[in-house]
């Protein structure tokens, strides 16, 4: 027992000391920081307002120029001579091949009408996978809704159905957001390596299994677990 608490009280003194370390080691680094600003003349922090000034300017002819582009918005493509000129165009691009029989992808345009506003660096489009029957052949989509990711002209991966956004019909717009993240198609702030419906599963949140029996397309097949 002695020996045991003994090992805890050193692990204690270490993890302090690390935790200590940290700290000077922020602070000295902050410290620095202050100095330089200290040191600096006017014509130095002159420079250093013009470099953020034109940072910003910069940062707003991106956002212009993708506004223009279309971005911004969730928006239906009338057809798929439109899907190419789309994807030319612009470096990231998140396209919904969707049904208007097929009740989940109903489910799937709420969460991208968001992600569209909130990513206005991806264009965001939906497409009716009966109108493009070329596309569906040449981009193997058999299950709808079925997302194309396509990053600077090619299609680099694909959300088929729901099986990766916890499979489940209530997921949530944060599980979308990390599931194109993890393809590089938006700029994501999280962490890749914790997705959304883990933590939801560590508070409990109970999941509802999808429904095996599914409504069967002359062509394609609804999602479902069975696929």
């Amino acid at each position: 027992k002695m020996a045991a608490d003994t090992s805890v009280e050193i692990l204690q003194k270490v993890l302090e000391n690390e935790i200590l370390q940290t700290t000077k080691v922020v602070e000295e680094h902050l410290d620095a920081e202050l100095q330089k600003l200290d040191q600096m003349d006017e014509d130095e922090l002159e420079c250093l307002k013009q470099r953020r000034l034109e940072a910003l300017k910069k940062a707003q002819q991106q956002k212009q120029e993708w506004l223009s582009k279309g971005h911004g918005e969730y928006r239906e493509i009338p057809s798929e001579r439109d899907f190419f000129q789309e994807v030319k165009e612009s470096k990231n691009v998140v396209c919904h091949f969707y049904r208007d029989t097929t009740f989940r992808c109903q489910i799937m345009d709420k969460h991208l009408t968001v992600l569209a506003k909130k990513h206005i660096e991806t264009k965001f489009l939906k497409l009716n996978a009966e109108k493009s029957p070329f596309l569906c052949e040449r981009l193997r989509i058999k299950v709808i809704p079925t997302l194309a990711l396509v990053k600077d002209g090619k299609t680099q991966d694909y959300v088929v159905g729901f099986t990766d956004l916890g499979n489940t019909d209530d997921f949530t717009t944060e599980t979308l957001e990390w599931r194109l993240g993890c393809a590089n198609v938006i700029n994501y702030s999280g962490n890749l390596m914790d997705p959304p419906f883990q933590s939801q599963k560590k508070f409990g949140t109970s999941f509802t299994k999808l429904d095996k029996k599914t409504i069967r397309g002359k062509k394609y097949d609804s999602d479902s677990d069975d696929d």
